[in-house]
């Protein structure tokens, strides 16, 4: 069973461009890592397929960092970002 570890809450959710701004807060997130984002009306389970910092694209974030997480769906501030684990 995967385990989930919290690295981050939602900030902003930017609907035209289905992005999350996401600030890691107790951890790293990469490109490939999966990640799930629940919250009170949430929970969107997906693959990290882009980070941006700044308007660049990076393949890892480290905590501390405020990222923009292209969505499938949309989710909302205060939503926790919790990368799974196999």
């Amino acid at each position: 069973m995967a385990t989930e570890e919290k690295v981050g809450v939602v900030t902003d959710y930017y609907s035209r461009l289905g992005v999350a701004a996401v600030r890691l807060d107790s951890g790293a997130l990469e490109v490939g890592d999966t990640v799930r984002v629940r919250g009170h009306t949430t929970d969107v389970t997906q693959a990290v397929e882009s980070l941006q910092v700044e308007h660049r694209a990076v393949q890892r974030a480290e905590r501390g960092t405020e990222v923009a997480l292209k969505v499938r769906e949309r989710v909302r501030r205060h939503d926790a970002v919790l990368r799974l684990r196999a």
